[in-house]
């Protein structure tokens, strides 16, 4: 009995150990080693860190990126320069799916003659409190007076404490009261399984949660009776929440104050998957945060009407795929060229 399990578990192992072998082959999704180098509120890769990124099980848009000297996926060097734009965002904003010359800061610099260097600030899993952040950042270290930040349609609600959406700075959820949140350092378990391939494909290919396997065991594990007492499937839509966004754009306001010495312009996209499902959807939350933005000073880039008039004139999709609601380079494109029109100096 013994020598039988003995041969299993060596099985196992070396099934383990082809699979592995086998995947550092293909371009699986690696570890970005994301920490707190060059500033203690602001989350990057290492300087000169090289990753792969790619999407699904069959490794889709598989790209290569290399962070640049201040740790963001970006095509230049950061140096102190008053004629940069700063491009601040999240995944939006590095769009690591896309071919280098095809993501937001390639584009925004054509779109603006080339006369100016941007400086892509993109991070994932960060909101707007984030931003702001590397806003003050991109000020004080490289003298950066003007400024493009990219907000999706989560970035308000995400900007809560326990998110999953937080470098640094967000709200306490009661309170609304700004404060930090860290990130903890790596355990020496996540460090290991950060260098293996066969971890990464099943967290970053197939999005393999050890959190979410423990629950599904502990529900499988009830009696049938407690079936009735699960959540729904389909979750109810949550009520405007004006008070949140009202504290949201007041933080981020007051923060970016001092450091926006030249023009502030954000681009907002709409809440894509629920326009699509509801075309009579309204969105209080965006219209508010638009509105304070504004009154702010603040130019703002509706996503909105520039992708309403797009689709009445063509049938080709702005998104990466449906598997993937990220802009593709027709989309960035789009917004880019918007952005630059509303920047000081460029001609119209």
């Amino acid at each position: 009995m013994a020598r039988r399990v003995g041969l299993a578990l060596l099985g196992a192992l070396g099934f383990l150990l082809v699979c592995e072998l086998a995947l550092r082959a293909l371009p699986v999704s690696t570890s970005t080693q994301t920490g707190y180098y060059i500033d203690p509120l602001v989350m990057t890769n290492p300087p000169g860190h090289e990753w792969v990124a790619a999407t699904g099980w069959d490794l889709r848009n598989a790209q290569t990126l290399r962070s640049n000297n201040a740790g963001f996926a970006a095509e230049r060097d950061f140096h102190p320069d008053p004629a940069a734009v700063a491009l601040v965002g999240d995944s939006y904003v590095e769009s690591s799916m896309l071919p280098a010359p095809q993501r937001p800061q390639a584009q925004l610099e054509r779109a603006l003659g080339g006369s100016r260097p941007v400086y892509a600030m993109g991070s994932p899993g960060t909101a707007l409190l984030d931003y702001a952040e590397r806003i003050r950042l991109a000020s004080e270290r490289w003298g950066v007076r003007d400024f493009v930040v990219v907000m999706e349609s989560g970035d308000l609600r995400q900007a809560l404490c326990g998110s999953g959406q937080v470098h640094a700075r967000c709200l306490d959820p009661v309170t609304l009261q700004p404060r930090t949140e860290l990130a903890a350092p790596p355990s020496n378990i996540k460090q290991w399984l950060r260098r293996s391939a066969l971890a990464q494909y099943l967290v970053s290919q197939l999005k393999v949660s050890p959190e979410r396997l423990w629950r599904l065991a502990l529900a499988s594990s009830r009696p049938p009776g407690h079936a009735a007492a699960r959540a729904p499937s389909v979750q109810p839509v949550a009520a405007p929440n004006l008070a949140l966004v009202n504290a949201v754009a007041a933080a981020f306001f007051d923060r970016v104050a001092p450091y926006v010495k030249g023009q502030l312009v954000i681009v907002v996209d709409r809440n894509r998957s629920r326009a699509a499902r509801d075309q009579a959807f309204d969105d209080p939350e965006r219209a508010r945060f638009i509105a304070l933005a504004r009154q702010a000073g603040a130019r703002i880039v509706d996503a909105e009407p520039l992708q309403q008039r797009h689709h009445a004139q063509s049938a080709l999709s702005l998104e990466v795929g449906p598997y993937d609601r990220h802009f593709n380079a027709l989309g960035i494109g789009m917004l880019m060229d918007a952005a630059a029109q509303a920047l000081p100096g460029t001609a119209p």
